[in-house]
């Protein structure tokens, strides 16, 4: 087999297998790595998402690894703590617009507190669930990348104040700012920075406590940057006036655990399961990304980038000059060109 695609729901294997050329031989499955319970990898070149587990033991025996996802530091961690060099690669560009529609789509929804107004349905009364328009709202977006900067030019056109944070301020129209300032102004927090070796944890207890009380806090980017346990503690205190997650810690558990009907001991699960039952909470399943537009972006770069190398021979492929691109820590990653 040419290449395995873990993690391949419906509608991406059916995109996926329109751009892909007839003569490579490829295996699609659902399920994460761990789910399928494979001792050798079913391919030297496979596919995975966010949620799939690298064996050590698969090191030595894989030729390259695509992520389809924006970020990479899952591949990183897997590189660095095994000390190999497959060249891995991601794709960066392919849903930028979807996760910034679906960080503005959980703000508006909390704002308005429509789960909420939902549930009143069956009542038909409007008692404790007037909400907040967007204009003149101050919104902060951390981590003004490409999804970031997607959410800073949809938050504008709603007419609300939109702030910026990053350490890098790469784009000229954004008003940055620190996020202490963020924390004593802001009505809505978007989370939408990479995650790195030393931004896990960044929306920890003590920093969003700090915030203005009935901060919404929304998070598209990775969920270690936002611990469960904390958001929830912050709302068994009423702190915060709405949480909206899309990402989670320790996911791979979670979606294994969810898809399984399974019960985890995992404190972080714990208390995702336990933010569920609040009606200012709004969770969805790593699916910021999910329109039928990135996902046929989606497909059709991830074939862009794998199609090409699964084709070649061996040797071929040992002729193959990667780029080199820094990582947020001192260590390189390499990427298939």
């Amino acid at each position: 087999m040419n290449i395995f695609f873990y993690e391949a729901f419906d509608e991406e294997t059916r995109a996926l297998k329109k751009y892909l050329p007839d003569r490579l031989k490829v295996g699609f499955t659902p399920k994460t790595i761990q789910e399928y319970s494979r001792v050798e990898p079913p391919a030297r070149f496979i596919s995975i998402r966010t949620q799939s587990l690298l064996p050590g033991g698969w090191s030595k025996k894989l030729a390259a690894i695509l992520s389809r996802s924006t970020g990479y530091n899952h591949l990183h961690r897997y590189v660095t703590e095994f000390a190999c060099r497959i060249p891995c690669g991601y794709l960066p560009l392919y849903c930028h617009r979807a996760v910034a529609e679906q960080a503005i789509l959980l703000t508006m929804a909390l704002l308005r507190n429509l789960p909420k107004q939902v549930a009143h349905f069956y009542e038909f009364n409007r008692d404790g669930i007037t909400g907040y328009e967007c204009e003149h709202r101050t919104i902060a977006v951390v981590g003004v990348g490409n999804i970031g900067y997607e959410a800073v030019r949809i938050a504008r056109g709603l007419g609300m104040r939109v702030l910026g944070v990053d350490i890098v301020e790469k784009h000229s129209d954004v008003t940055y700012v620190t996020i202490d300032y963020v924390l004593s102004v802001a009505d809505v927090i978007v989370s939408a920075m990479n995650l790195t070796y030393d931004n896990a944890g960044y929306f920890n207890y003590d920093r969003l406590k700090k915030a203005r009380k009935g901060l919404i806090f929304v998070n598209v980017s990775r969920g270690e940057i936002s611990p469960s346990l904390h958001l929830l503690q912050l709302m068994r205190e009423n702190h915060l006036g709405g949480v909206g997650l899309d990402v989670y810690c320790n996911e791979s558990e979670l979606a294994v655990n969810l898809r399984n009907a399974s019960i985890s001991n995992d404190e972080e699960v714990k208390a995702t399961l336990e933010l569920s039952r609040y009606s200012n909470v709004i969770l969805t399943p790593h699916n910021a990304f999910n329109t039928q537009e990135a996902v046929d972006r989606k497909a059709c770069q991830s074939v862009q980038r794998s199609g090409s190398a699964a084709l070649r021979s061996a040797a071929e492929q040992r002729r193959l000059q990667p780029v080199v691109r820094r990582s947020p820590s001192s260590s390189c990653l390499v990427f298939l060109t």
